[in-house]
């Protein structure tokens, strides 16, 4: 008995699906991966939904995707299956699977994944508050330099 094939390891993946994807097209994609993720003796433990978000890199001429993130354990054969499947389907446009750290319990590394995640967000809503104030005082600064002249 191989012992690489054997062990259930803790994964977690990020889909990028094209913006135009039906809800049933989508549904359809992640009972695939669950069905996959259990066949090699795995479980799912979360799939959440992050919404339409603007792409980092224009994928083609798409700016904007579907974005996915989940969290699973199953074997380290099941990480090829996943990738063959969505390379084959063309609705996904990226996929990232990270193989997380086996001694921290999934729920954990999740609970830490979410607060850097309300972090990040809180810290560009303090970058976007600070960019329209500097935006309102160069728009007052200069409708007083109209007045002067």
């Amino acid at each position: 008995m191989e012992k690489s094939t054997e062990q259930i390891r803790p994964y977690e993946a990020v889909i990028i699906v094209h913006p135009d994807a039906t809800l049933d097209e989508q549904k359809e994609l992640f009972r695939k991966n669950k069905s996959t993720i259990q066949s090699f003796k795995g479980n799912i433990h979360s799939l959440d939904t992050w919404g339409k978000r603007t792409i980092a890199n224009q994928i083609g001429k798409l700016r904007k995707a579907l974005y996915f993130h989940t969290t699973f354990e199953s074997q380290p054969a099941a990480i090829a299956e996943l990738e063959r499947t969505m390379r084959n389907n063309d609705r996904v446009l990226r996929f990232v699977h990270t193989k997380l750290d086996p001694r921290t319990p999934v729920a954990k590394h999740l609970e830490a994944f979410k607060k850097t995640l309300q972090e990040t967000a809180q810290r560009e809503k303090e970058r976007e508050a600070k960019f329209q104030a500097k935006r309102a005082a160069a728009a007052a600064f200069r409708e007083d330099r109209k007045s002067v002249v």
